[in-house]
């Protein structure tokens, strides 16, 4: 299930200087959430395994299935909307996994994927975003009038704003000390820009749902893209500062201001 990856120069120095003691394994299949004893598997390779669960008490009564299951202690790694590459910090040392999925994407960008793992696990952000939302994940629930699946897409959505709004920071100096990283960084970020700018049109003509609409500007953060209201409040000092609840905040406004101009 698990075979290490060969890292490329750009990558290993970054794994160098963020994360030495982290290990790359490329997956023998696809996954969303590995199950554990798929995820135990990886006890051959690290000193030691730690599951980490979250209380019962921080999910809504009708949180997906999928959601209450990775909360739980059973040890699980990934969950959906984690990309290409997933990172554990339930090992020691940590771990990065590449899913299949990778084969056929440019070189490069798998190598940016790589790299902005790596820079995650320096960072020491939560691995999931209930590490994250914590107990405000029921005050998302309440903000938020989608269905439970949607909902969690907007909760991954704005934890991955948040993180970028850190990652983007390290990226930038990549310009002088990794020019092929920073180089990757860039292209896929203009890759964005385009449909990022249409999203409220977007929106507004029902062509993409707001959650969608949220994963999509939310992503672009990370590359320091300029957003269009109402996703520009989350592209601020004040959402890295005060996280969650701002978050929250996001929500009950930005749902409340949708339903004043659909009524």
């Amino acid at each position: 299930m698990f075979e290490p990856r060969e890292l490329s120069g750009a990558v290993e120095r970054v794994r160098e200087e963020r994360a030495p003691e982290a290990l790359v394994f490329d997956c023998a299949r696809d996954f969303e959430t590995l199950p554990p004893a798929q995820a135990e598997d990886l006890g051959l390779f690290v000193d030691s395994l730690e599951p980490t669960g979250y209380p019962a008490e921080w999910l809504p009564p009708d949180a997906p299935t999928l959601l209450a299951r990775y909360a739980s202690d059973d040890f699980t790694i990934g969950m959906p909307g984690d990309g290409s590459v997933v990172w554990t910090r339930q090992t020691d040392p940590p771990v990065l996994l590449v899913k299949p999925r990778v084969q056929g994407s440019p070189t490069s960008f798998v190598d940016f994927l790589l790299a902005e793992a790596l820079v995650e696990v320096d960072l020491g952000v939560p691995e999931h975003f209930l590490g994250f939302f914590e107990d405000g994940y029921r005050d998302l629930d309440a903000a938020v009038p989608l269905d439970p699946n949607a909902t969690y897409q907007v909760a991954a959505a704005l934890y991955d704003g948040w993180t970028g709004l850190a990652t983007r920071e390290v990226f930038t100096d990549w310009h002088e000390d990794n020019p092929a990283l920073a180089d990757a960084w860039q292209d896929a970020g203009t890759r964005l820009e385009g449909r990022v700018a249409g999203l409220p049109g977007a929106v507004a003509r029902g062509e993409t749902d707001v959650a969608d609409a949220t994963e999509l500007a939310c992503a672009a953060i990370k590359h320091a893209i300029e957003l269009p209201a109402p996703f520009a409040a989350l592209d601020t000092d004040a959402y890295r500062e005060h996280g969650p609840a701002y978050a929250v905040r996001w929500a009950e406004k930005t749902f409340d201001a949708l339903a004043e101009s659909e009524g």
